[in-house]
């Protein structure tokens, strides 16, 4: 295969099936040279046209190599044999991103990996760099780490998700047919003003929509891989926060940028509090946790911290 600066498509192997992903090269790419690379992960429940089509170009022009892609059984990459789409199950995402590291490594032209998550990314890089040594920095972007009390605080609602989820597997082993759910509340329909109508935090409902809705600015319409319904036994795998209880494990550096005013400020600062290797901390007051999702100025403040953070 021939790549060149720019996006190239490109496949590799995980769990015996060709995962799809997206290669974002820096302008004036030569293979004769070695580059940083820098594998990343995105948001529940997002494809490689959501976060990564952001971030990717962005770190690409800053000399970066980096890699999005589609977690097994997402957008254009396939559910394993008698599985269903939309299956994004926590353990199976660390390992596909065991496996893309494994990708980035056997290039010729890249040198040091680095890992960048954002959102339930976060959680996503740190987790798999408690083992994989292979990535030598980390950076983790309105990072969802400490995510225990997000999700445990209300445990009789906990509890109703996994009794749903409990169920819904249960019926899908029994019949084999798939069962979707739409995790926040938010289908591929609804317009803005019937979410916000039916939320209980309406801001933080609107900034969603604005992102994620049938009308957002990467909603189902502006990207046709992805949707908001998902498999409905999730909760049986998303209501696990691995890395926060390992958080004194790692031993790379780590930066955690975050918005010190998001309802989901927590996840980071606690996760903070727990780490135990050299990292650094950047808080914003003027943006918000979806804003680093696409907004120019989030973006460009994010990525140009992690882009000097990688250079160190």
């Amino acid at each position: 295969m021939t790549l060149t600066a720019g996006k190239d498509a490109v496949t590799f192997k995980s769990f015996g099936v060709d995962l799809a992903g997206d290669l974002y090269l820096p302008e004036g790419f030569d293979p004769s040279k070695k580059y940083k690379a820098i594998v990343g992960a995105s948001p529940f429940p997002q494809v490689k046209d959501q976060i990564p089509a952001t971030y990717g170009p962005e770190m690409a022009a800053r000399g970066f190599i980096y890699l999005g892609f589609n977690y097994l059984g997402m957008g254009e990459s396939p559910a394993l044999p008698g599985e269903h789409k939309q299956s994004r199950y926590m353990f199976r995402l660390i390992e596909n991103t065991w496996d893309a590291v494994s990708y980035l490594g056997a290039l010729p032209f890249v040198d040091e990996i680095y890992g960048l998550g954002v959102c339930q990314g976060g959680a996503i890089i740190a987790s798999a760099a408690v083992t994989d040594h292979r990535i030598k920095k980390i950076a983790m972007v309105s990072g969802m780490m400490a995510a225990d009390a997000f999700q445990w605080t209300d445990r009789e609602a906990a509890h109703q998700q996994i009794t749903a989820a409990n169920a819904a597997k249960q019926k899908m082993y029994e019949t084999g047919a798939p069962i979707y759910v739409a995790p926040f509340g938010l289908n591929d329909e609804m317009s803005r003003e019937e979410f916000i109508a039916a939320a209980a935090y309406p801001e933080m409902a609107g900034e969603s929509y604005d992102y994620y809705g049938r009308d957002g600015v990467k909603g189902p319409k502006a990207v046709p891989s992805f949707t908001n319904m998902h498999i409905a036994d999730q909760a049986m795998q998303s209501m696990f926060s691995l890395s926060e209880h390992y958080a004194d494990k790692i031993v790379q550096p780590a930066l955690v940028v975050y918005s010190a005013t998001a309802f989901t400020a927590p996840c980071s600062t606690q996760f903070v509090e727990k780490l135990t290797n050299d990292h650094e901390v950047l808080a914003f007051d003027e943006f918000s946790h979806v804003d680093f999702y696409y907004k120019p100025e989030a973006v460009k403040a994010s990525t140009d911290a992690v882009a000097a953070f990688f250079d160190k």
